[in-house]
């Protein structure tokens, strides 16, 4: 089968098609034949460093980066009860771990995957995964009807689904974009919009509940000196908060927390059914050809991708 393959850390130039042996399934898995595959930082960061590289890949090269994709099944393990030849699925597979979905067939555990919605195209069932289940395991069962929420970088991947999933919580949802982006995240739920390039979020809110936060570092701290009493702010960030951060949470006592995102079956039903009820749908900004691999990761690295990046397989 053909793949795209990284033989060593460094930029997209490195990232370049072969052909590769078909993976064998185990008997909780299934095999899909892939039809759309959706970008993320995490997919386009690590390539860079050897180190990290080797942290989240192992030894283990040519290196197949990716977890999310959308396809049909081509082969079902023997201990499989949910899935049958043919149907179409989608889901973010073996986060974390090594998820090799830069390839035309993929071995998925049957317990990261979801049938796909009717009238949802691979693309759209693609890009909703990784981010999407980021913003679900964060948001769930942590706000309120009427709370007031602030999604950092509506417009991006997570940002974009946290909007729409906060709002159909019945959140009152701010969010931080450029103003180009303002119609944007209005049009998808956001109760209001701040240009951060014009406005400094943190001069004009305040008795925020719960902050979700994409970017660390300063926004991380000016999100903490927003938030009410016995609110929170969860970063994707990771869990080394700056200290000024820790020092403001603890006179105010906010809560501050962090999350990897984990592949689960039952989120991604969860999000097949908001993309049935129209609670949630991906906008996909930008489509490249799965050779135009390299040019996918270049659209990502830019920084201002308003949703989801795909690549069509």
């Amino acid at each position: 089968m053909k793949a795209i393959v990284l033989e060593k850390a460094g930029g997209p130039e490195n990232l370049h098609l072969a052909e590769v042996q078909k993976p064998n399934i185990k008997k909780n898995e299934v095999l899909v034949a892939v039809k759309a595959i959706s970008l993320n930082p995490a997919d386009v960061k690590p390539k860079y460093n050897d180190e990290m590289l080797g942290m989240m890949y192992g030894k283990e090269r040519p290196v197949i980066l990716g977890w999310d994709i959308a396809g049909t099944v081509s082969e079902v393990g023997a201990e499989v009860s949910d899935f049958k030849l043919g149907d179409k699925v989608f889901g973010m597979v073996n986060f974390p771990g090594v998820g090799k979905a830069y390839a035309e067939f993929v071995a998925a555990p049957e317990a990261h995957l979801a049938k796909m919605p009717d009238h949802t195209s691979f693309e759209e069932a693609a890009a909703t995964t990784l981010a999407a289940l980021t913003a679900l395991q964060i948001l769930s069962g942590k706000i309120n009807k009427g709370d007031k929420v602030l999604i950092q970088a509506g417009s991006g991947g997570v940002g974009h689904f946290a909007i729409q999933i906060a709002k159909s919580f019945g959140a009152y949802v701010i969010t931080t974009a450029s103003a180009k982006n303002k119609d944007f995240v209005l049009s998808i739920g956001a109760d209001e919009a701040i240009d951060y390039r014009t406005q400094n979020f943190e001069d004009v809110l305040s008795d925020i509940d719960f902050v979700l936060d994409t970017q660390g570092g300063k926004v991380f701290t000016n999100s903490v000196k927003v938030v009410k009493e016995n609110g929170h702010v969860f970063t994707t960030t990771g869990p080394d908060f700056p200290k000024e951060a820790q020092d403001i949470a603890k006179a105010n006592k906010v809560n501050l927390s962090s999350m990897l995102v984990k592949s689960d079956s039952d989120d991604m039903n969860t999000l097949k059914g908001m993309l049935e009820s129209g609670a949630i749908k991906p906008n996909i900004y930008k489509t490249f050809a799965f050779e135009a691999m390299a040019d996918a990761h270049r659209e990502v690295e830019k920084g201002r991708t308003v949703g989801k990046v795909i690549v069509s397989v």
